[in-house]
């Protein structure tokens, strides 16, 4: 059901060589880029039109509207059932906990007497948010995109989620993004909410169309073509991250349960077949139990064949056996995961000196589902590696730094030598001169 990767008994390689020897998911987001862009020209060109042409050809749904009424909102949070309510009422307190605290305040810093430099933290104005809506529904998404946007005070939030198709003729939800989508969206108060899905709800936001005007940043995972469609805009507009499939990976040691390791590995992998599972582990007795307690748990769950047996058997999932935990750290912080889980003895102590995931989740209390849903973090993160170089999503994604520069005549003249000095280093000499010009062009004595 899972391949196995041995990297024991040998030195492993560094840098790009170890990268090469683990397993990825393959996400061609350069070649969904070319059939990207004539969809984004295409929304730019007839705006809500051919949003509607797209939702038909795409989502197979007719549309009359794309923005969402306000009364479809207010209903879908009504009929919302009481349990799932209070499961994201918790979900959105949690959350707001742990990303209220991430607001930075503006700090002054006394250079030399008389020069100042202050740094300040401005919101971005307009944020539009994602929520993907194909293979499954993931409400926790608006929870995660907009509660980072309102703590960082971002002023004007919009979102976009796809048509779903009606269940049966008549259908009042037919033609909405799903339902529970909108009531999460009137629990945080978001209002204005699109029917849009794909490469086509992010050109909406970075142009804007007849409905909805355009945006200064997009967040939000999705598929392949909302990868692609980002990348096209990057430039543009600001965005999050190129997500590519989720990805789990477990550092494990013989200390920890095969159960537990392997009902974190399936939780990954049944969001969809290019899904990763990783096991990194120095125990081949734990390997082996993994193994065996894969195949009862899988046959007793859904989404079997069409997500979880493939992304499992697929190239990138795999048990890494190491000779080390040492080993096994190395491997992990070659890989990058998205998610990570530590489940050794000591776990506090390993998990401390991971330089390169997404997150880190901590011993066998801490599953990576716990971060989907209600931990307080955030489960917007880097994949594909990419956390080697980016964080997940946070208050500072939708913040902007500004520097203020203050300097009085004296702090001015006091380094106007060394400007002058720099600037026909680099032959720049009208640099200097704006100096100059402020002091009868003389430099003034240090």
């Amino acid at each position: 059901m899972i391949s196995r990767i041995d990297l024991r008994g040998a030195a492993l390689p560094e840098g790009g060589a170890l990268r090469d020897l683990l397993p990825r998911a393959e996400f061609d987001v350069e070649a969904a880029l070319e059939k990207v862009r004539p969809i984004c020209e295409d929304v730019h060109h007839r705006g809500t039109a051919a949003l509607i042409e797209y939702a038909q050809k795409f989502d197979g749904v007719e549309l009359s509207q794309v923005r969402v009424p306000a009364e479809a909102l207010k209903s879908a949070l009504d009929e919302l059932d009481p349990a799932v309510r209070a499961a994201l009422e918790e979900s959105i307190r949690r959350a707001r906990i742990v990303h209220r605290e991430q607001r930075r305040t503006e700090h002054t810093t006394q250079v030399v007497p008389g020069g100042t430099v202050t740094e300040k933290w401005v919101p971005v104005e307009r944020v539009g948010l994602y929520a993907p809506g194909g293979r499954s529904v993931y409400p926790s998404s608006v929870v995660m995109n907009v509660v980072p946007a309102q703590e960082a005070g971002v002023e004007s939030i919009a979102l976009a989620s796809p048509p779903q198709r009606p269940a049966f003729e008549g259908d009042p939800a037919g033609g909405l993004p799903h339902p529970t989508i909108l009531a999460a969206c009137a629990l945080l108060g978001v209002d204005e909410v699109y029917a849009a899905g794909g490469a086509q709800a992010v050109a909406m936001f970075a142009y804007g169309t007849e409905d909805c005007l355009p945006t200064n940043m997009v967040t939000g995972p999705g598929n392949v073509w909302v990868a692609a469609a980002k990348r096209y805009f990057t430039g543009k507009i600001g965005i999050d991250t190129e997500a590519g499939p989720t990805e789990i990976a477990v550092l494990a040691d013989s200390t920890a349960d095969p159960v537990h390791v392997a009902a974190d590995l399936i939780s990954q992998a049944e969001h969809d077949p290019l899904a990763a599972a990783v096991l990194v582990t120095d125990s081949e007795e734990l390997a082996a139990a993994v193994e065996r307690e894969l195949e009862p748990q899988v046959a007793a769950t859904k989404h079997v064949e069409d997500r979880i047996k493939p992304a499992l058997a697929g190239k990138q999932s795999a048990i890494v056996l190491v000779d080390s935990l040492e080993d096994g750290l190395k491997v992990v912080d070659a890989y990058g995961a998205e998610h990570l889980e530590i489940q050794t003895a000591d776990a506090a102590a390993w998990a401390a000196r991971v330089r390169n995931a997404g997150a880190i989740f901590v011993g066998p209390w801490a599953p990576v589902s716990l971060g989907d849903y209600c931990a307080g973090s955030n489960h917007v993160l880097p994949t594909g590696g990419c956390a080697c170089h980016s964080s997940g999503l946070s208050v500072q994604s939708f913040l902007r730094g500004i520097h203020i520069v203050d300097y009085t005549r004296d702090a001015l003249a006091e380094v106007t030598h060394h400007v002058v000095t720099l600037a026909e280093a680099e032959d720049l000499p009208a640099h200097g001169a704006a100096l100059k010009a402020r002091f009868g062009w003389k430099v003034p004595q240090s």
